[in-house]
């Protein structure tokens, strides 16, 4: 197995936003804010190459969406899922498999594209199954008002229609849930309804992609909960179980939003869960 970091782009948010009751006064000091009060975000994706599979977690928003859409999210910086595949040596044709943690536009955009004519969408990963699961997929196309603007139906339904998409089973969130991609993966529910965390071994230790349950390092304290979270008091609850079970067995923490740090373990301290380090995917597995 060989693992691959894959950049998809940079983007901003509302720094307000992604600490939800934390004061500007103390996330800052992790997470700077422009004028605008936006913070840089990553959009980081992982790439599994496994034998005769090449799975891809998570794939960025995409290019399909208008100017006006884009122009929201301030884009930035010149990574592009195409150019970090092509840096390994792979191609979209050459996924396998696309595992989606969950279906906010910010990580399952790249899954459609548009069609050679504009006038229709399919998907992008032609020779892929995609991964999801039937809880989180039906919140998806029935959004509550909530998180409808996350879920956008050209970024979902075209790979229903496709006939590529396929359903993991989600079994109790206090055991991992093998899956038929032969990783670990774990059910969160306070950020939306079943979000999944893959966690995989890779040279003797293991890594989780964070997805949304851990945007940044800044979010590391438990409080340091985003608004965005549809139920922020099962999010606190799901963070602290987590994040004692990462300290006591050392996982490393793939962060896919964290603009300046790929990786991090955290550790128990007088105050609780702390950060212990950060490091780049390389400085640890290569």
């Amino acid at each position: 197995m060989t693992i691959y970091p894959i950049e998809t782009g940079n983007f901003k948010l509302d720094g307000g936003a992604m600490f939800g009751v934390v004061p500007k006064s103390l996330w800052q000091r992790t997470n700077p804010a422009d004028s605008n009060n936006m913070i840089e975000m990553s959009m980081r994706c992982m790439l599994i190459e496994d034998g005769d599979r090449l799975i891809l977690i998570d794939n960025g928003m995409g290019d399909k969406q208008s100017d006006k859409f884009f122009g929201y999210y301030y884009l930035y910086g010149d990574d592009s899922l195409d150019s970090s595949l092509t840096k390994y040596g792979f191609h979209r044709d050459d996924v396998t498999d696309v595992f989606l943690t969950h279906l906010h536009f910010d990580h399952c955009g790249g899954s459609i594209e548009w069609n050679k004519d504009k006038t229709g969408y399919q998907p992008a990963f032609k020779n892929a199954k995609f991964w999801s699961n039937k809880a989180h997929w039906q919140w998806a196309i029935e959004p509550n008002g909530r998180e409808k603007a996350s879920f956008l139906k050209e970024n979902i339904l075209p790979i229903e229609e496709s006939g590529q998409l396929n359903f993991i089973s989600p079994t109790s969130k206090e055991h991992l849930k093998r899956s038929a991609l032969d990783f670990g993966i774990l059910f969160v529910d306070g950020h939306t309804e079943k979000q999944m965390l893959p966690h995989i071994q890779y040279k003797g230790k293991t890594i989780v992609f964070m997805a949304d349950l851990l945007p940044t390092i800044g979010h590391i304290p438990l409080p340091y909960i985003m608004g965005y979270d549809t139920r922020p008091l099962l999010t606190l609850d799901e963070k602290e179980q987590f994040l004692n079970n990462a300290a006591d067995n050392e996982y490393y923490l793939f962060l896919e939003h964290d603009a300046h740090n790929e990786l991090c373990t955290v550790q128990h301290t007088e105050k609780g869960i702390r950060l212990k380090s950060t490091h780049t995917f390389n400085e640890i597995f290569n």
